[in-house]
């Protein structure tokens, strides 16, 4: 059976050779440019989205009347999302859970990176200095998962082989409630909750109404003075105002950022100079052939689309993820 495919791209990215992979059935339309994605829409019976704006999709999901399927290359849909996705019908999926293993490693590498003080090891080892000082395990920590989806279950496991006790928060905890990583769930209303009790907070939640600021100046004041922030979600959900202001004041240990709500981040931005910030600039997931893996994720879910099987991802447009 035949089936048209719009990828919405630059067609000179390197990763659409992949999509050589489906068979000649699929007529494939690759483009970035306004004009021919207004020509291919309507017959479009699929949409990939592998753009980071909104346009283009909003362009062609308004047009695409024939369409039965969206699917968005990335984790997060807050760059794409737009009131034409949102009205569709059409079920979106997207690639969430691609990059779960990239960025729960980068969250045990800065719980490693701030428990062994790898930072004054540098400093000692560049200054030619010989001296002394006193480390400690992530054994017996408490890890706090806000946003426990597919990174923060990748990240449970790995705390849990270092004899970590692991905390989580989500929208809906019933559905983790069995969950041998976790040793204890909590709920919205419970954040401080969990905050307080935790050594390390990895933030890995959606950015959606509902998240934005959600680890305000409330929640930092509640945390430990020994407590370090991962943020490997989305910048704005933390008051990145209050948490600057607590890493000067060093009212907590540290934090570790791979993502800022004003992305590059501003060449003034106090983050750049702070000796007790680990920062990366957007990367924690961009493994080798990282956007590879975003598009065997597709290719996989193109196969049950054809095949007549339940699609896998699938985003709750409404609440944003």
């Amino acid at each position: 059976m035949s089936l048209n495919l719009l990828v919405l791209a630059d067609p000179k990215a390197s990763w659409l050779k992949l999509l050589s992979r489906l068979d000649s059935e699929v007529h494939v339309t690759i483009t970035n440019d306004e004009t021919e994605v207004r020509a291919a829409a309507p017959t479009a019976d699929v949409i990939l989205n592998g753009t980071f704006t909104p346009k283009l999709l909003s362009i062609a999901v308004s047009l695409a009347s024939n369409a039965r399927w969206h699917h968005s290359l990335w984790a997060g849909i807050d760059a794409v999302i737009s009131p034409e996705l949102l009205n569709s019908p059409v079920p979106l999926s997207c690639g969430r859970g691609v990059y779960r293993v990239s960025l729960a490693e980068w969250t045990i590498g800065a719980m490693l990176h701030f428990s062994y003080q790898m930072r004054r090891m540098i400093r000692q080892q560049d200054a030619g200095v010989w001296e002394i000082f006193t480390t400690e395990e992530l054994h017996g920590r408490t890890l706090g998962i806000i946003g426990y989806g597919e990174i923060g279950k990748a990240a449970a496991e790995r705390a849990k082989a270092f004899g970590m006790k692991v905390l989580a928060l989500r929208r809906r905890p019933e559905l983790s409630g069995q969950d041998p990583a976790v040793d204890q769930m909590f709920d919205h209303a419970h954040l401080n909750d969990l905050i307080a009790a935790s050594d390390y907070i990895m933030v890995a939640a959606p950015l959606t109404p509902g998240t934005r600021g959600m680890v305000g100046a409330a929640q930092i004041a509640a945390m430990k003075p020994n407590a370090v922030v991962i943020n490997v979600g989305r910048g704005a959900v933390i008051d990145e105002a209050a948490l600057i202001d607590s890493l000067q004041n060093q009212r907590i240990k540290g934090a570790a950022l791979d993502v800022f709500a004003v992305e590059p981040l501003p060449a003034g931005s106090p983050f750049y100079r702070l000796q007790n910030v680990l920062m990366s600039p957007h990367t924690a997931d961009h493994v080798q052939d990282f956007v590879h893996l975003a598009v065997e994720c597709f290719l996989e879910n193109m196969q049950r689309f054809r095949a007549g099987q339940p699609i896998e991802n699938l985003v709750d447009k409404r609440a944003g993820y």
